[in-house]
């Protein structure tokens, strides 16, 4: 399957479940939903995100992503504790259609990032859409 002219940036890692990482220089991961994966939702209309201080498990789900179409989960990169949490997604939920890579869910503090090195790099995710 093509991924046509979807836009998927080099400098980020690429999760399993379509979801994006970009790794900080201070080790922060911030993380999102890639720009297939918000077409395949559709119209977003409510995210659940997370408590700052939260725990993560790499693969486990850390928040929720409703749309006009169906209720998706959203799979933390690695574990960690979350250090943010974008609320303004929280009351424009929309941003993540229009603007998939700024729109960001949470910020984690990696317990083992060398988990991090299983994530695709944009070549790689590429290949598998």
């Amino acid at each position: 399957m093509s991924d046509g002219n979807l836009n998927h940036p080099d400098g980020l890692k690429y999760g399993p479940e379509h979801e994006w990482s970009s790794i900080g220089d201070d080790g922060i991961v911030t993380v999102g939903i890639t720009d297939f994966a918000q077409g395949q939702l559709g119209d977003i209309e409510y995210v659940d995100l997370p408590k700052p201080g939260s725990k993560t498990e790499r693969g486990a789900a850390f928040a929720e992503v409703e749309s006009t179409k169906t209720a998706s989960d959203v799979y933390a990169p690695c574990s960690g504790e979350v250090v943010a949490v974008n609320d303004d997604l929280v009351s424009q939920p929309q941003k993540i259609n229009s603007e998939p890579y700024a729109s960001w869910f949470v910020r984690i503090r990696p317990s083992h990032p060398e988990e991090l090195d299983q994530l695709l790099d944009a070549a790689g995710y590429r290949s598998r859409l």
